[in-house]
């Protein structure tokens, strides 16, 4: 039976659900724990944070806003617009939840300051607590959370992740290592900023360190993938299943080493949050099916990660594609 890898509405529906549940978060990190406080980021908020810093009235999504039109502009055509589509939601978005949460903030304060720390009056928000500390950890792990759940699902908060991506594309740099050294650029610079010191600068690559690592734990474990062998009399019942189910199976000859009889092995790669439904599948066909399940460092091909093209230095592999083309 052929695969259908066709997308469906409803699980587009659900990536852009999950993409803006993810922005909400980020939006609620950034303004009700970091943004109090004055802590720098990374990212074109980051960027924008340290403006209205300096500024104390030009808001932090104006700067991220007109930053990601004229980026985007650019992405367009160097990247395409199958790359920019979500990005665009996500940037309008993010745009409207930061002013949001804000105003929020504000409302929740002028009806009960009791719920409140504090108030800084610089930027306009209240501060949940009294630790910038705390509330460092906290904003930065609640961020990292959304800007995971926003990759995991296809999605792109723009900005850095932009001008990662056209520096990718034309240079064999690694995504992560651009966003990095521009985050860190960024926060580096609000030691510019009148009566900063170096506790703040802390402070912001302390939330640079936390968010991406929370980040890389939702993003890897959404998709992490396994690989089932799966050995049953009754496989052809079993591959039909799991093709129906919209995932490719590969049948292997096998034979049992003590009863001597041939069999056959099903072999099955599957994202990691599928596994029970395969179980139930198998379980449901042959309950006395053995089955091993083990984690894939790394699956590519369709319906997972693709390769991405990239040039070696390494003489050996060198040599060795030269002997195949010739």
């Amino acid at each position: 039976m052929p695969l259908n890898y066709k997308i469906s509405p409803l699980q587009i529906a659900s990536e852009y659900a999950w993409i803006t549940i993810g922005l909400l978060l980020y939006a609620i990190g950034f303004n009700c724990f970091l943004l109090p406080y004055e802590i720098a980021t990374g990212g074109l908020a980051g960027a924008g944070a340290i403006i209205f810093y300096a500024t104390g009235f030009w808001k932090v999504q104006y700067t991220y806003f007109l930053s990601n039109i004229i980026l985007l502009i650019i992405a367009v055509k160097v990247l395409g617009w199958k790359f920019c589509i979500k990005t665009i939601f996500a940037v309008i978005t993010l745009t409207v939840l930061l002013g949001g949460v804000e105003v929020i903030m504000q409302h929740m304060y002028v009806k009960d300051p009791a719920i409140f720390a504090s108030f800084n009056e610089h930027v306009n928000l209240p501060r949940l607590c009294d630790n910038a500390f705390m509330s460092a950890i906290f904003g930065a792990g609640i961020c990292g959370i959304g800007i995971g759940l926003v990759f995991s699902n296809g999605g792109s908060t723009g900005g850095t992740d932009i001008i990662a991506s056209i520096i990718n594309k034309y240079k064999n740099v690694s995504l992560g290592s651009v966003m990095m050294m521009c985050d860190v650029l960024i926060i580096t610079t609000s030691m510019l900023l009148p009566g900063s010191n170096i506790v703040q600068l802390l402070y912001g690559y302390t939330t640079l360190l936390i968010m991406n690592l929370t980040l890389d734990y939702v993003n890897n474990s959404r998709r992490q993938s396994v690989q089932f062998l799966i050995i049953s009399k009754k496989y052809e019942e079993i591959a039909t299943a799991i093709n129906v189910y919209h995932r490719g199976v590969t049948v292997l000859d096998g034979q049992g080493w003590f009863t001597k009889q041939p069999s056959k092995v099903l072999m099955v790669m599957a994202k990691k949050r599928e596994s029970k439904n395969i179980f139930s599948i198998i379980q449901a066909i042959d309950p006395q099916a053995f089955v091993s399940q083990m984690l894939a460092a790394g699956v590519f091909g369709d319906g997972f990660d693709q390769m991405r093209k990239a040039k070696t230095k390494n003489e050996k592999v060198k040599n060795a594609l030269e002997e195949v083309k010739n």
